[in-house]
C-alpha cells in the first residue's frame, strides 16, 4: 500500500479553492497515478475526517515558447482532487 503522504502532494491555493473551503470542499494536488479510493483513504488517514465524495481532474501543462531562440517547452501535467467532507468535518490546512 502507498504512503498517504505520497498520494496527497499539496493543497491548491486559489480564490476558487478558498471559496469552496467554506462549503467543506477541499482541493489537493495528487500523484498522477492515484485513484479515487486511494485519495479517499489517504485524506481520511492523514486528517481523521469523513470523506463523502472525491472528484478528480487531469490538467494538461501549458506549452511555452522562449523569446530569444524560439525553443518550445512544456509545464508539467498535474492531477487535482476535489474532496467533499461530511457535515461538521474540517481540515486545518492554513492555520499557524
Amino acid at each position: 500500500m502507498k504512503d498517504p503522504r505520497d498520494i496527497i502532494l499539496a493543497p491548491v491555493v486559489s480564490e476558487k479553492s478558498y471559496a469552496l473551503i467554506e462549503q467543506g470542499v477541499y482541493t489537493f494536488k495528487v500523484h498522477p497515478s492515484a485513484s479515487k479510493p486511494e485519495i479517499h483513504d489517504a485524506v481520511e488517514s492523514i486528517w481523521g475526517v469523513e470523506v463523502v465524495k472525491v472528484n478528480t481532474l487531469n490538467r494538461i501543462g501549458k506549452v511555452s515558447r522562449s523569446r530569444r531562440n524560439n525553443r518550445k517547452g512544456k509545464k508539467p501535467d498535474t492531477k487535482r482532487a476535489i474532496v467533499t467532507l461530511a457535515a461538521g468535518n474540517e481540515i486545518p490546512l492554513f492555520e499557524n
